[in-house]
């Protein structure tokens, strides 16, 4: 059976920034695309497949200089190694210096610094981000703020939170972070929220964006983040599987 291509949703387009968002890949990882319009120039955020994003900015004019990683899991990761033979001596890899204590040792320009619950500028042509360090699914995880979006890669789904018992997660801190989101985010009702995966929510529904207001009804974790029977009793922060095995195996290794 012929493979079927990921369908490419146009998201927001207008005079300041086009965003793009395509899943691919077997965990159906949503990638995001983020454009200048007037520059013309772009950034992919946790590229899977670097050749699908190239192709797509050479077939609109774009020049894709940036890979921007909310954490370095492998899901979120697979295409930097080829971003970086596509890009040429120019490409950045962008992701945070807290990513090498889970053992990131992939190719990368740039490493952010900005401690645990606070920002660092990022820019793109003439448009410009905030990094926010929000630890927890894992030690160094960036959420990305700006331009009508919040790109929260595995840190915040659009119903619930990432898991935290990944080798290098931290559930008390992904408690703070949830937090520290939740208010930084809360003055920007109708910016859109763009996850790393995507998730049904508990309506049934099974969006791929919400706007901060949406979310901020809809959110399980963000809605048990501040009294300690709810927060204990959401059951999607750790789960008994092959992946946690692994994390157990690792933290012994460490200990």
């Amino acid at each position: 059976m012929a493979s079927t291509s990921p369908v490419v949703s146009e998201l927001i387009s207008n005079d300041e920034i086009v965003v793009l968002q395509a899943q691919l890949g077997e965990w159906d990882n949503l990638n995001h695309l983020l454009v200048c319009a007037k520059s013309k120039s772009a950034v992919i955020i946790d590229p899977f497949d670097a050749k699908f994003w190239f192709d797509i900015c050479l077939e609109n004019g774009w020049e894709l200089e940036q890979a921007w990683l909310t954490h370095s899991h492998w899901d979120h990761s697979k295409g930097i190694e080829e971003c970086l033979e596509l890009g040429g001596p120019n490409f950045q890899v962008i992701l945070h210096e807290k990513e090498l204590e889970r053992g990131w040792n992939g190719p990368h320009t740039h490493l952010l610094t900005n401690s645990e619950l606070s920002s660092h500028p990022l820019g793109i042509g003439k448009l410009t981000f905030q990094a926010h360090c929000t630890p927890g699914h894992t030690p160094g995880h960036l959420t990305f703020t700006g331009n009508g979006v919040v790109i929260s890669g595995d840190c915040l789904f659009l119903g619930r939170c990432g898991r935290a018992d990944l080798y290098g997660g931290d559930e008390s801190k992904l408690r703070l972070s949830l937090r520290y989101l939740r208010d930084e985010i809360s003055h920007i009702q109708d910016w859109m929220v763009l996850p790393g995966h995507q998730y049904k929510l508990e309506d049934g529904s099974n969006p791929t964006s919400l706007t901060v207001a949406e979310l901020l009804i809809n959110n399980l974790a963000i809605k048990a983040v501040d009294n300690d029977e709810d927060w204990n009793s959401l059951d999607f922060l750790s789960f008994e599987d092959s992946l946690a095995e692994k994390a157990r195996r690792q933290r012994a290794m460490q200990s």
